[in-house]
């Protein structure tokens, strides 16, 4: 199985991390299987936008954006041309690693 690193910078200040992601897995499972905090209110089934990141470096190893990711964008915080949606943006497997800016957060619910 082919893995790629994703380096996970934060615009709140934290330090950047970097880990070990599995082709196959999207941004949003390896934040969380690492104790990164990264809103997911629909569950990670592209049904929101709270898991609203910006892919800095590594997009060719990640799918292509479908019209319903692109709608749910149109209703994040500050949408730029590289927001993506964590839960969408599935390791491909390529040997790019990643580089994700994880926005400013509120959270909403639980």
């Amino acid at each position: 199985m082919k893995v790629v690193n994703i380096t996970f910078k934060f615009q709140d200040g934290q330090p950047e991390q970097t880990h070990v992601a599995a082709q196959g897995e999207s941004v949003l499972d390896v934040a969380l299987n690492n104790d990164i905090q990264l809103q997911h209110n629909c569950g990670g089934v592209c049904g929101c936008s709270t898991c609203h990141v910006y892919v800095l470096r590594g997009e060719s190893d990640l799918p292509e954006i479908s019209d319903k990711e692109e709608d749910f964008i149109d209703r994040a915080v500050n949408p730029r041309i590289n927001s993506r949606l964590g839960c969408q943006c599935v390791v491909q497997g390529s040997s790019e690693d990643l580089v994700i800016l994880i926005p400013t957060q509120e959270f909403l619910g639980h």
